[in-house]
């Protein structure tokens, strides 16, 4: 029953973290490429069902609780049939990054089966996993203890892969070491066909290596540097090591359950005329926040209709994508001046504090040039509604009539402007900034 699936999946439990196999951390897979959205949904799933419990053979929860994002009234379901359906159809040979850790050589499905039922108006998902690899999954007695919390941070497969390795050997302080051609597919989460067997070790090191140390030592909560190991001239071999991070980069909003994966991204771009797996592409080469600011970026090109309708939306998405990626690297890049303002003079919750306050201004300063963007009828509109609220507030009787016969732009009036229109165009928490926004802050005032 749906409210059996409730129960089991209980808060308590689903803030712990995740207990990942260690045969699962190195996934190679076989026939499909494993993306990073996947892959953090694969983990959600498993960490629903070592809820549920081993006495089970199928798992069940309600779809909201392992992604969100979607509308499920639309076509955004078809987001996640694709990727339940891949999990299904996509073969991975299950090893350890350590040599002799798992004794057992195993290929299966990530998932052995995927369902989806409607019932009273919500819908649930229905899984299982194949029966030789089902207790190992759910019981495992050697593991990675990974936060899911972290996992929703890091936006690209490779960082989410090389993270989940790393933290298997934060005891030890150092992973295995490996030929470079292991890490390959395993980082890249595609078959190694004969077409990958061709990267350069210099490119796989500047399009792949390079962005995920910098983004899980910016984004995770453990630090890792990759070591080189020659055979002559060339590269051979990698080794990274890994320690934890005495404090959270940004130790922000602390959350207290494990968070559904966010599809909110590929949702936008389904609806505005771009199918999710070109985005899935785009995400693997420029990142997740770059993606999700480039989507954003056309939504409002697209809302505009200056100074023509746009045509292409996947055109203009590509063309802007190189600057949100530029200014993502940046970001990271500066993160590691971040670190240093841990031993700065003014304590932790103060400077958190002026980075709020700095993010604040910039974004009632964003949000009143795109008030001052619109038509004058527009805005004429805008003073009017924003005279009804007023008055239905009680609002003083001076701040009303400054509006009215100075406009918003006044003093007295602004700041009830920005609030009035931001809370409509973008949300009632248009005001509170994410942990990146605020991550960029903090760089730029380090730097």
């Amino acid at each position: 029953m749906a409210t059996d699936a409730i129960k089991e999946h209980s808060p308590a439990r689903s803030a712990a973290p995740l207990l990942k196999p260690v045969f699962s951390l190195a996934l190679v897979p076989q026939n499909n490429k494993i993306t990073a959205l996947g892959r953090r949904t694969w983990n959600v799933l498993l960490h629903i069902a070592q809820d549920q419990g081993l006495e089970r053979e199928t798992f069940r929860s309600a779809l909201t609780d392992i992604v969100k994002g979607l509308d499920y009234n639309s076509g955004d379901m078809k987001i996640i049939k694709t990727h339940l359906r891949s999990m299904v159809s996509t073969l991975v040979e299950w090893q350890s990054p350590t040599a002799g850790e798992w004794q057992t050589w195993d290929v299966c499905g990530m998932l052995s089966h995927a369902k989806l039922v409607k019932e009273r108006g919500q819908i649930w998902v229905e899984w299982s996993y194949a029966v030789n690899m089902r207790h190992e999954l759910l019981d495992p007695e050697i593991f990675a203890k990974l936060s899911l919390d972290v996992i929703s941070q890091l936006g690209s497969h490779p960082a989410v892969a090389l993270y989940e390795i790393c933290s298997r050997y934060l005891g030890v302080g150092q992973t295995a070491r490996k030929s470079w051609a292991w890490w390959r597919p395993v980082l890249l989460g595609r078959p190694d066909d004969e077409r990958l067997q061709k990267l350069e070790y210099r490119i796989f090191k500047r399009d792949t290596l390079r962005p995920a140390i910098a983004e899980i030592n910016a984004l995770a909560d453990i630090e890792i540097e990759m070591l080189e190991f020659k055979s002559g001239r060339f590269v051979s071999d990698l080794q990274f090591t890994v320690r934890k991070k005495p404090q959270r980069v940004l130790a922000l909003q602390q959350r207290t359950s494990a968070e559904p994966v966010d599809v909110g991204v590929l949702a936008s771009a389904e609806r505005l005329g771009i199918d999710h797996t070109r985005v899935e592409r785009l995400v693997e080469e420029y990142g997740d926040a770059a993606v999700a600011s480039g989507i954003e970026a056309v939504e409002k090109r697209a809302a505009s209709a200056f100074p023509e309708p746009l045509r292409d939306p996947l055109r203009y998405l590509k063309s802007v994508l190189p600057g949100h990626a530029a200014a993502q690297a940046e970001t990271l890049v500066q993160a590691e001046a971040v670190k240093k303002a841990e031993s700065a003079a003014l304590p932790p919750s103060e400077r958190l504090a002026q980075w709020e306050k700095k993010w604040l201004a910039e974004r009632i300063e964003a949000v009143a040039a795109e008030i001052a963007a619109l038509s004058a009828d527009r805005q004429s509109e805008l003073v009017r509604e924003l005279q009804e609220s007023l008055v239905r507030r009680n609002a003083h009787p001076a701040v009303i009539q400054r509006l009215l016969s100075k406009g918003w732009t006044h003093p007295m009036v602004r700041h009830e402007m920005v609030s009035f229109y931001a809370t409509a165009a973008h949300g009632p928490a248009w005001d509170k900034p994410t942990d990146r926004q605020l991550l960029a802050i903090a760089s730029a005032t380090i730097s």
